[in-house]
């Protein structure tokens, strides 16, 4: 079985369960500053999963598109966009691959969305040229310093987030909010309890 199918299986496992893994609220930082996104925006969510945020900014009228690897996890999300009487599409795709576009989006969205730096160095460059001029990234992760917490997230420090990392990386956009905290995560059982995250609010120059 290839790298890809492996992935692929186990995330397809992992959401098999009829509860949602990282429940069905939107994530905390997506929450607080989702209202800095223009009405009736086009949003992409990366590696939705089972759709919680992808789900929650439909429901404040945007046009969402979820992607993720595990067609199980995007089933989950369609229940649930159904639950809450939106509408989102689904792609299942794999992201190291998947076309982004070319300025076609006015906010990305990357929750969690864990990959190794190799990945980093030819996926972020494709969210910047995705984002519309004025496009929005929102973007929260685990910091290197969530091991000692093991409360979520892969544990292998090369694949979380650091500021500097993010500086680099996202150097095109502007940031509008960039910072490393602790903070209490509460997102089923997949993220629960004391966290180090990296939060990113980025704007792409008009």
């Amino acid at each position: 079985m290839s790298k890809i199918n492996k992935t692929v299986s186990s995330w397809d496992d992992r959401y098999a369960d009829d509860d949602y893994l990282f429940g069905t609220e939107p994530n905390g930082f997506l929450s607080l500053v989702a209202n800095t996104i223009p009405a009736n925006s086009r949003v992409l969510c990366l590696a939705d999963g089972e759709g919680r945020n992808g789900v929650y900014l439909a429901s404040l009228g945007h046009k969402v598109t979820s992607i993720d690897l595990s067609q199980v996890g995007l089933n989950k999300a369609t229940q649930l966009a159904e639950k809450n009487q939106v509408d989102i599409e689904t792609i299942q795709a794999d992201l190291s691959t998947h076309d982004l576009g070319i300025e076609s989006w006015d906010c990305i969205v990357s929750i969690f969305f864990h990959i190794p730096p190799a990945l980093q160095a030819t996926i972020y460059p494709r969210i910047i040229e995705a984002l519309k001029p004025g496009g929005r990234l929102i973007l929260e992760s685990y910091t290197p310093d969530q091991l000692q917490f093991g409360t979520g997230g892969p544990p292998i420090a090369s694949l979380m987030l650091t500021r500097e990392i993010v500086e680099t990386a996202f150097a095109a956009l502007s940031f509008d909010h960039l910072q490393e905290l602790e903070r209490d995560v509460t997102e089923g059982l997949g993220h629960t309890g004391r966290a180090a995250v990296l939060q990113l609010l980025a704007t792409r120059p008009v």
